[in-house]
C-alpha cells in the first residue's frame, strides 16, 4: 500500500468539529492538515448507502480537487433497536426543515428524534448503540484505501456535557459512565471509533 509522505493532506470535511478531532490525531505525523473548507472546495452530493462509499466520494472529490492527498471521513450512529439507524443518515437527521427555523444542523433535534423513536418502542427498548466511522484517504491519480473503527456503548437520556459534537452527549461508552461529551477530548481520541479507524490507517500507510 502506498505511504503517506510528509506534506499537506486535505481533511475533506467542512465540520469543524471533525476537522478538529482528526487534526489531533495527525499532530504527532508531520502532516500538514487543511480543510476541505479552508480551500474552498465544494461539498459532494453524499450519495453513497454506506460510509465507504461516502467517505471515498469526500476523498476522491477533495483529492482531485486540490491535487493533494485527501484524507474523508464518514461515521454515524448505529442504534440496534432502530436497525441500525440513523447510519449512513446521521447527519441527515439533524437537517432542519424550512419550518424549524434556519437551514442547519441541529443536533439536539437529532438527538431528540433518536430518543422519540426509541420511546415509541417502549421503556424496554434495546440502548445498545455503536458509532461507526470509516476513513477513506485519495490520491489525485485515483488511488485509493480505506478503513474502519467503531466504539459500542449505549444511550442515554437527556443530553449530558458540552465537550463534544453531533451525538456525544447521549452517548455512554461501554464499561464508562459519563458521555462523550463528559470527557476530555484526549480521553475521547484514545477510545473513539475515529481513533480505532485512525489506528489502522497509521498502521497502513505511514
Amino acid at each position: 500500500m502506498r505511504k503517506l509522505l510528509p506534506g499537506k493532506l486535505v481533511i475533506a470535511s467542512h465540520n469543524q468539529g471533525k476537522v478538529r478531532e482528526i487534526r489531533a490525531l495527525l499532530a504527532p505525523f508531520g502532516i500538514e492538515p487543511v480543510s476541505a473548507g479552508d480551500l474552498g472546495l465544494p461539498e459532494p452530493e453524499e450519495t453513497g448507502t454506506s460510509f465507504a462509499e461516502n467517505a471515498l466520494l469526500k476523498a476522491h472529490a477533495s483529492a482531485q480537487g486540490s491535487g493533494l492527498p485527501a484524507l474523508a471521513d464518514d461515521s454515524g450512529l448505529c442504534v440496534a433497536a432502530l436497525g441500525g439507524a440513523p447510519g449512513v443518515y446521521t447527519a441527515d437527521w439533524a437537517e432542519r426543515q424550512p419550518f424549524e427555523g434556519a437551514p442547519g444542523r441541529d443536533w439536539y433535534m437529532a438527538m431528540g428524534k433518536v430518543e422519540g423513536k426509541l420511546a415509541e418502542i417502549g421503556p424496554d427498548a434495546d440502548r445498545f448503540a455503536a458509532f461507526v466511522c470509516t476513513l477513506a484517504i485519495a490520491w489525485p491519480d485515483g488511488e485509493e484505501a480505506v478503513f474502519e473503527g467503531r466504539v459500542e456503548g449505549h444511550l442515554t437520556w437527556p443530553p449530558r456535557g458540552t465537550l463534544g459534537f453531533g451525538y456525544d452527549p447521549v452517548f455512554v461508552p461501554t464499561g464508562g459512565e459519563r458521555t462523550f461529551a463528559e470527557i476530555a477530548p484526549e480521553a475521547k481520541h484514545a477510545i473513539s471509533h475515529r481513533a480505532d479507524a485512525f489506528a489502522k490507517l497509521v498502521a497502513a500507510v505511514f
